[in-house]
């Protein structure tokens, strides 16, 4: 028997009938909880075809963030070494950081790497945006890579990182392996160039 929606659960529905019709949840509306420039918290009046009718917890943030993949055929890939005290945890990420009001995801991308780390990223691709957590937040993540980068100075906030270093492809293989890369957006960016460039190393 398939998966059976816990509404249809001890009824005679079949999985068939459960999934008939379009499901796409109804929005009745929403009231707001907690609000600030970094982040709000609502509760939305939402009801499931077929199902009930309730108010689910959303966080909503103004404002996408965007991060880079800097890497370097010589030097490897650009990282930073930091502690997180939300999860009080330690691990290597990329540069990151939140897009400013009326900022271009690219141009945050090339901001966050040059504060963060003091180089300047060549030109960037776009690799993938996404929703990290779209079950319960509607934040969004732009992330592109960087195939070189030039030397400006230091970071514009030393606070940011305990240090930054160039790393290996086969360095990152090993953080990753060993859960020291715990950042979402970090793990999905640095996954998705290894991927690349397995496929076809440039």
């Amino acid at each position: 028997m398939g998966f059976l929606p816990l509404w249809t659960q001890g009824t005679n529905r079949k999985p068939s009938d459960a999934y008939a019709a379009p499901v796409r949840w109804t929005v009745h509306g929403e009231r707001t909880i907690y609000e600030s420039p970094w982040v709000g918290l609502v509760l939305v009046d939402v009801e499931v075809p077929g199902g009930p009718r309730f108010e689910h917890h959303v966080a909503r943030f103004p404002n996408d963030a965007a991060g880079t993949v800097v890497t370097d055929p010589d030097r490897g890939v650009l990282l930073l070494w930091r502690h997180r005290f939300i999860t009080d945890t330690w691990g290597w990420e990329i540069p990151a950081g939140a897009l400013d009001r009326g900022e271009t995801a690219a141009a945050a991308a090339e901001r966050e790497t040059l504060e963060e780390t003091g180089w300047r990223p060549g030109p960037l691709e776009h690799l993938v945006t996404y929703a990290p957590m779209n079950g319960s937040c509607d934040q969004r993540f732009h992330l592109y890579r960087a195939r070189s980068a030039s030397h400006v100075g230091d970071p514009v906030d030393a606070a940011e990182s305990e240090r930054i270093e160039w790393r290996s492809l086969q360095d990152v293989r090993a953080f990753i392996a060993r859960g020291e890369v715990g950042d979402g957006l970090s793990l999905t960016g640095l996954l998705w160039v290894l991927a690349r460039w397995e496929a076809t190393p440039r």
